[in-house]
């Protein structure tokens, strides 16, 4: 009984385990936001994209693509280039219509004035509408590289 208990509750996790890391169905829409990520300022969406929930590095939170923008004023910082570390995307789709995209980010900016240079980990969301795909939800970390080297 235990043996048929214990096989029972592996192959659960193991199946489970399997689902939430499905990282291969949906090639297609899967091209699709990877080339999103690729294109310098298109992982915004279409200009229909609006509908969007931004956190930002220090907790501040947006609703929209102009709050967002205000914000990035406010704190005079210029992103100067947000570039996705090539093999670092994992991108899950489910049903075809939304997408948990997780990667790893190069970021070049100005904040008041400096340069800096950044590793950032994203974490964002992405829905299927009608104009395209839309980024719905994004959230960076800072990456100590000190702590956590990276190796594409």
């Amino acid at each position: 009984m235990k043996t048929t208990i214990t096989t029972t509750l592996c192959l659960l996790a193991a199946t489970s385990a399997y689902a939430q890391m499905d990282t291969v169905s949906y090639a297609k829409e899967r091209r699709e936001i990877k080339a999103l990520l690729h294109t310098p300022g298109a992982a915004n969406g279409p200009a229909a994209c609006n509908d969007v929930v931004m956190v930002g590095a220090k907790g501040d939170i947006s609703f929209s693509a102009q709050e967002h923008k205000a914000v990035q004023t406010k704190e005079k910082l210029i992103f100067k280039s947000v570039k996705p570390v090539p093999g670092t995307e994992i991108i899950r789709v489910y049903g075809g219509t939304s997408a948990v995209v997780n990667w790893l980010a190069d970021v070049q900016l100005n904040v008041d004035g400096r340069d800096i240079a950044l590793k950032v980990r994203r974490l964002e969301v992405y829905v299927k509408k009608a104009a395209g795909w839309c980024r719905v939800a994004g959230q960076g970390t800072e990456v100590d590289e000190k702590m956590f080297p990276i190796h594409p």
